[in-house]
């Protein structure tokens, strides 16, 4: 009976079409303009607490000056600057949390035939659909079954598929899946 129930989701086409492009991996480290909490304990009171990534991957931190912090998860962030705190004598047994308030050097891009072509911040579960409804919708002269997504991989390499918006919302395949640095383009349809 679920393959009844697939059947008719499908729009009877008897199986839904699927995309040979790797699930999304979700990436918890730093970049630029994330913004994160640091809380030093014992530290005094007036010290700044939110804290923001810096073009260059860096941020002030109180007594230590600024440290590079882009690419680390927020524990390394927490390793670190417990370290540097004992190796210059600042604290001898210092408690340090790093919580992030907002990945905003995540994002995922929509090119080409939609209303607002641009990066927008990447939320965690965001999907192709999603994406394009945040971009205002295709246009008129959007060619919506021939939309690409490339994929940086794990080793370096890029991965392009082309899926069909109309088939996902039409059900005869799964809406897609997106991970922080995809590039979408929604083509014109060819003349």
């Amino acid at each position: 009976s679920s393959d009844l129930a697939l059947s008719l989701l499908s729009g009877c086409s008897g199986s839904m079409r699927n995309v040979d492009l790797p699930a999304p991996e979700f990436s918890t480290t730093l970049g630029p303009s994330d913004e994160f909490e640091l809380r030093i304990v014992p530290t005094r009171d007036g010290i700044p607490k939110t804290f923001q990534v810096q073009p260059d991957g860096m941020v002030s931190v109180p007594y230590l000056d600024r440290i590079k912090v882009a690419g680390l998860e927020p524990h390394e962030v927490e390793k670190l600057v417990r370290s540097e705190l004992i190796k210059r004598e600042i604290f001898t047994d210092p408690s340090v949390s790093v919580v992030v308030a907002a990945y905003k050097s995540k994002k995922v891009e929509i090119l080409g035939q939609v209303s607002k072509p641009d990066a927008y911040p990447f939320t965690q579960g965001m999907t192709l659909l999603r994406l394009v409804s945040l971009a205002g919708g295709t246009k008129e002269l959007a060619d919506d079954d021939a939309v690409t997504i490339r994929r940086r991989l794990k080793n370096g390499t890029v991965k392009v598929v082309e899926v069909s918006i109309d088939d996902i919302i039409a059900n005869r395949m799964p809406d897609i899946p997106l991970q922080a640095g995809d590039s979408v383009n929604v083509p014109k349809t060819p003349l």
